[in-house]
């Protein structure tokens, strides 16, 4: 059963609790709420401001899980209170673990930080949970894609497009990493893990996939340098730094250049072309 007074007030606390520059939102000029508006946090939930207003006024509708996981990744709860939250709902909490795609507060926190730079936190799988604008302009919307499709090395074999961002010479590396990578994830899941099922699926439809399969490859970690070709700024090269979340198999992917460079040039002209480049 729902704990509607319960539910009200964790919402609200934990709200009050956040500041704009928690969340990466201007704070703007003569704020005087405790924390953050209720319209910010139906923003950042991804949901209207009305329905946000009525969960924390009691008077709510029951809300669905799918609802209750936006609403903790927006009020960048833990684990412990994102279960807490199911549970006041009247829902049972997801299971922990490597599928989860609760994002930590702690990796949003830097993400959030992150507005003017490309960068995305992504699964072990490499899909992409959450993409900065410059992030976008960069490599294209990668939320956007549903099913096994969402995972980068699943487009690699399945979708000829998904190449295309990448320099030809890095083409069988990369390749390769992503066997690899997967053969790797899948051995340390298990038979039934998503993992799993992914080779499966990609062991039936691809003969590249195959051939390379029977290598038997592992420990093939990317580069450091990323190569790209970009349809409208060219090719560029690209550091990539990872910040990994153990403890939930996140990353977070983050491309700079080295100052004064061709490439930093470029990433500043792909700050003013903006996001609507790839879609």
């Amino acid at each position: 059963m729902i704990d509607r007074t319960g539910l009200a007030g964790f919402l609200r606390r934990r709200r009050e609790s956040l500041q704009p520059e928690d969340v990466g939102l201007p704070r703007g000029q003569r704020r005087r709420a405790k924390g953050l508006r209720r319209e910010e946090i139906a923003f950042l939930c991804a949901m209207s401001t009305d329905y946000y207003a009525r969960l924390e006024r009691a008077r709510g509708p029951h809300p669905s899980e799918q609802m209750l996981a936006s609403i903790a990744q927006g009020l960048h709860l833990s684990l412990d209170e994102r279960d807490h939250l199911f549970r006041l709902a009247g829902h049972n909490p997801p299971v922990r673990g490597a599928d989860t795609e609760h994002i930590s507060p702690g990796l949003l926190r830097v993400f959030d930080r992150l507005g003017d730079t490309p960068a995305e936190i992504v699964t072990e799988l490499g899909e992409t949970l959450r993409q900065t604008p410059m992030g976008v302009a960069l490599t294209g919307a990668t939320t956007r894609y549903e099913g096994p499709a969402r995972s980068s090395g699943y487009r690699w074999f399945t979708d000829p497009a998904a190449r295309s961002l990448h320099a030809p010479e890095e083409h069988r590396f990369l390749t390769r990493m992503y066997v690899a990578g997967l053969r790797e994830i899948a051995t340390l899941r298990g038979p039934g893990s998503r993992a799993a099922h992914f080779a499966d699926l990609l062991l039936e439809q691809s003969a590249e996939f195959r051939r390379v399969w029977e290598d038997h490859e592992v420990g093939i970690r990317p580069h450091g340098i990323k190569r790209f070709v970009h349809p409208e700024v060219g090719p560029l090269e690209l550091n990539c730094q990872r910040l990994l979340d153990p403890d939930q198999a996140h990353s977070l992917l983050v491309y700079t250049a080295v100052p004064g460079s061709e490439s930093h040039e470029k990433l500043r002209l792909l700050s003013v072309i903006g996001p609507g480049t790839l879609r």
